[in-house]
């Protein structure tokens, strides 16, 4: 499960963001390397999961009746766990707690052309835009929320 995860996760941040791009990716000796699967490079044949089953990982047909069983797994995403996890890096950043913490909230814009959702003219930025709100601690990024 974690060897497709990775596998998936490489491909987007390679640009291929469709899950059919997997089969030709499957090929790709530099992906095989990075997801430690040397043994694909003396062979003929593919080592790396296709589209059909990196698909399991985003897919889970409604039908099917005992979800804990099949043999697809969507993956979602926890929002809680993702906001903790950069409190944790920033405490754990610390052998022991600092006396002082000084919190810098900076308000950004990310431009947009079109109409995606929770957009809105911003006067202060002289267009349409989200307007995300970072809280930074020093050189840590605490949160990061994207607000209508």
């Amino acid at each position: 499960m974690n060897q497709l995860l990775a596998q998936r996760v490489y491909g987007i941040i390679l640009g291929y963001e469709d899950v059919n791009d997997h089969d030709k990716l499957r090929y790709d000796p530099a992906l095989a390397i990075a997801l430690e699967r040397l043994n694909f490079i003396n062979s003929n044949e593919a080592d790396l999961a296709g589209k059909s089953t990196i698909n399991r990982l985003e897919y889970r047909p409604e039908t099917v009746i005992e979800q804990e069983k099949s043999r697809y797994h969507k993956i979602e995403h926890n929002p809680k766990e993702i906001e903790k996890t950069f409190v944790d890096i920033f405490l754990e950043s610390y052998k022991k707690p600092p006396r002082h913490i000084i919190l810098d909230m900076d308000v950004t814009d990310d431009q947009v052309h079109g109409s995606q959702e929770g957009a809105f003219f911003n006067t202060h930025y002289q267009g349409v835009c989200y307007a995300p709100l970072y809280i930074f601690c020093g050189h840590h990024l605490l949160v990061a929320k994207l607000r209508s």
